[in-house]
């Protein structure tokens, strides 16, 4: 059993050595491969990426910023692994938890696992109230048009069968690739388990990137997908 960790990295100089510590320290029953897409980086990542051992690393460079969504479909492509799993480059998730992540699949339970930043159980940084709101809606409105009873649809971390990902056909290049990949593993009526994470979250000072903007765009693509495609 293979391991395919797919880390999207852009402008994340000051995180992205400590979160491929962190990755590689993992203690698994299971064969790792780490592949890092390099969405266009300006701050020295790439330069730092470079010179980088590639031992058990895969990295892949956009010549150019093309947006999260991109990357991942990048990387995803690029997977060898029976299990695929996305991994943030900005250590607002703990590779820690991977064995917990990866249980429901291994035990032959889950096709999909999804971890879960607001189910209690594991340590959470304080949320910012709307980014917390915005959150809580957007997974209400996944549950209400999927008919299922998820509690953080916009996780980073996510786990497949790797069948599963090959059948995704994913098209967004953004950030709405989170709920693109949401809507279209309910659409496949596969077998979709939650586990509680920890969550070590960034303010937008520390480098947070996502806006009220990226909220109504993933509210545009909940509703696309489970209509018109």
């Amino acid at each position: 059993m293979k391991l395919s960790i797919v880390m999207p990295v852009y402008n994340e100089k000051e995180t992205i050595q400590k979160i491929i510590e962190k990755v590689k320290q993992v203690p698994l029953d299971l064969e790792k491969e780490i592949i890092i897409v390099d969405d266009g980086s300006t701050d020295g990542t790439r330069q730092f990426l470079e010179a980088m051992p590639q031992d058990n690393v895969k990295i892949i460079y956009h010549s150019k910023n093309m947006g999260k969504g991109a990357a991942l479909r990048t990387g995803f492509a690029q997977a060898g692994g029976d299990v695929v799993m996305t991994q943030d480059s900005d250590l607002e998730y703990d590779p820690a938890d991977y064995a917990i992540l990866l249980d429901p699949i291994l035990r032959g339970a889950a096709d999909v696992v999804y971890g879960s930043r607001l189910s209690g159980g594991r340590p959470q940084r304080v949320y910012l109230f709307w980014h917390k709101m915005g959150n809580n809606f957007l997974t209400f409105i996944t549950n209400l048009l999927y008919n299922t009873t998820l509690t953080d649809m916009e996780t980073g971390y996510k786990v497949f069968r790797k069948e599963v990902v090959q059948r995704l056909r994913l098209r967004c290049k953004g950030f709405s690739i989170e709920p693109e990949i949401t809507a279209k593993v309910f659409k496949q009526k596969v077998r979709v388990y939650e586990v509680p994470i920890a969550y070590y979250g960034r303010s937008y000072q520390e480098g947070k990137k996502i806006t009220w903007r990226h909220g109504l765009s993933a509210l545009l693509t909940l509703i696309w997908f489970r209509f018109f495609d």
